[in-house]
């Protein structure tokens, strides 16, 4: 199986557990590893043959904008579902980390991982 990846998309959002979060906002991360056959674009060179990048951000920015979530696991689902059925994927893995996490400790950042299919 062929994969796309986008890598390290940025988007502000609304989403956490705390009152702060849903007012003040943060930035959030997205990763997609999308997995379908290349063989057609890669003989054509053709942009309908394929997954239009652009607009797989446009959804994925729309996502993150659309709706305020408590946890960035609802917003990763979101993003998955809305992908699979928007385009020709077989199988779609999200990954949304969140930078400067609220927690009492030191870290980079939170992130979450799913792994969904077309099935």
């Amino acid at each position: 199986m062929d994969v796309i990846r986008l890598e390290n998309m940025l988007f502000y959002g609304y989403h956490g557990v705390s009152k702060s979060e849903k007012e003040l906002g943060g930035k959030f991360e997205v990763d997609l590893e999308l997995f379908l056959s290349l063989k057609k674009p890669g003989k054509s060179d053709l942009l309908q043959d394929t997954i239009d990048y652009e607009a797989v951000y446009k959804i994925v920015d729309a996502c993150s904008h659309r709706n305020k979530y408590y946890l960035i696991e609802a917003l990763a689902e979101n993003i998955s579902d809305t992908l699979l059925k928007e385009f020709p994927i077989e199988r779609i893995i999200v990954r949304v980390r969140k930078p400067n996490a609220p927690v009492k400790g030191v870290l980079d950042y939170v992130e979450v991982e799913l792994d969904r299919s077309s099935n």
